[in-house]
């Protein structure tokens, strides 16, 4: 972590582009838009290159284009960390791709953006890394974590609460309103209406259909409590 009452030291980025004008164009920009914070001081179209680019200048962050010949960007950022774990790596792609994002994140990259983002919002990212965050663009990630919850019928359990666990158990086991009340110590509408909303989180209609989904997913009788 940098010290927030120091003076910052320019950052020195390397660019790992095989687009010569977007490559050059993001060298004059990013010095600029900065104020000086940010430093370009290599660039490279050679993915196989990028390592030892960034060894030898020594550089703080790397902006690596995903979408490169062979061995890909995906490499170049895996090799650039295995070179020098220090050094954050900005992932850029032409598309906001959940998967080429992830396949960047776990190469590595600290950072995945679109290039499509303005040279100036791309600075604070730079010195977002460096201070240790993440960074993706707000539908990227919402993609990201809805693709990553629980999904299927054990996906159901794993989202439901442990008291709505333990309501399950007991419609699983046969228990009637009565004896649920009594479980809970609530009251006989209040377990009505508590089995009424379980079994509409659970998709399902009666108390035999969620007992069968129980039994589906181990939360039936003699599951663990």
């Amino acid at each position: 972590m940098s010290d927030a009452g120091a003076e910052r030291r320019p950052v020195d980025v390397v660019l790992v582009d095989d687009h010569p004008l977007f490559s050059r164009g993001l060298a004059l920009l990013l010095p600029v838009v900065s104020g000086g914070q940010v430093r370009v001081v290599g660039t490279t179209d050679d993915a196989s290159a990028a390592a030892a680019l960034v060894r030898r200048h020594h550089a703080d962050v790397a902006v690596v284009d995903l979408h490169m010949p062979p061995p890909g960007g995906t490499r170049a950022i895996a090799a650039i960390r295995r070179a020098d774990p220090l050094v954050r790596v900005v992932a850029l792609s032409g598309l906001a791709e959940a998967d080429a994002a992830v396949e960047a994140l776990r190469a590595g990259a600290a950072a995945f953006l679109p290039k499509t983002a303005d040279p100036e919002l791309l600075v604070r990212p730079l010195l977002a890394v460096l201070d240790g965050w993440s960074v993706l663009p707000e539908d990227l990630l919402r993609k990201l974590l809805e693709d990553a919850a629980p999904t299927g019928e054990q996906g159901i359990a794993d989202r439901l609460t442990a008291d709505e666990r333990r309501l399950w158990r007991l419609v699983a086991d046969g228990a009637g309103t009565m004896e649920i009340a009594t479980t809970l110590h609530v009251s006989d509408r209040t377990a009505k209406r508590l089995v009424a909303a379980l079994l509409r989180s659970l998709g399902v209609a009666t108390r035999v259909e969620a007992a069968a989904l129980a039994g589906r997913v181990g939360l039936g009788r003699g599951a663990a409590q």
